[in-house]
């Protein structure tokens, strides 16, 4: 299955469920491949690469035909696999724009290694460029990170419907898995965001929700996963969900 975590508002803790989940799903000897497609690499820089070790990257087999095969890395987690991101990414619309069937881009270049693994996970960038669209072809499947804000839960109108274009207009085939809430601390306001979020998208909301804790927040300078720096944290519980 390849799963894609997406919201094109930034902040939301897309790049924290991407990391955190993989290495939760890749814990029960399931192989995993996280796939960074944001050209600022944080998902690659959270799992220890250096920026001047970024390439060969995602861009590198999207942009310049390279490998895909080649550019996977391990990582410090058992049976998670790597491929970076880079800045290169950030080109991609200008790149891919005279490209026919530029939409399938990265499913094409996925498929060499999709059945190496039980799950490719796609941490995408944070708005609908083509890069975006590109995952949602690929996928099968749909994550949405959400943080208890006004401006990111109206922010989904747009995501969704983008999602609903490209069932119906590109052929997508991917499937809303849910909406995750993240960064959750107890109070009035997350629980008004909450109510707000299931009275608008009913059982498409999680029950599992991301809490904030300091664990989760260190964890990126130390180039570790929730479970290695706060594995008893109610964080990595949910992400154990």
């Amino acid at each position: 299955m390849i799963l894609a975590v997406l919201n094109h508002k930034g902040g939301v803790g897309k790049t924290t469920t991407s990391v955190n989940l993989s290495a939760a799903l890749a814990a029960p000897k399931r192989r995993v491949l996280l796939v960074d497609l944001d050209s600022q690499a944080s998902a690659s820089l959270w799992c220890g690469v250096s920026r001047a070790q970024l390439t060969p990257s995602s861009a590198s087999c999207l942009l310049n035909q390279f490998p895909v095969g080649k550019a996977i890395r391990t990582t410090s987690t058992a049976n998670l696999d790597l491929i970076t991101a880079s800045p290169e990414l950030a080109n991609a619309d200008l790149t891919l724009r005279d490209v026919a069937g530029r939409e399938l881009t990265l499913k094409h270049t996925l498929q060499p290694v999709r059945q190496r693994y039980d799950l490719i996970l796609l941490d995408c960038p944070p708005s609908l460029s083509l890069i975006g669209v590109n995952a949602l072809m690929a996928a099968d499947a749909l994550l949405v990170p959400v943080a208890p804000q006004f401006l990111a839960v109206e922010g989904l109108v747009s995501l969704l419907a983008s999602v609903e274009h490209a069932r119906t207009r590109l052929g997508s085939r991917v499937k809303l898995l849910g909406i995750l809430l993240t960064m959750v601390r107890p109070g009035r306001a997350c629980a008004e965001v909450r109510e707000r979020l299931r009275s608008a998208y009913r059982d498409r909301v999680l029950h599992t929700e991301i809490a904030a804790c300091r664990a989760l927040e260190e964890a990126p300078a130390t180039g570790r996963t929730i479970f290695q720096c706060g594995p008893r944290t109610r964080a990595a519980d949910a992400f154990n969900r």
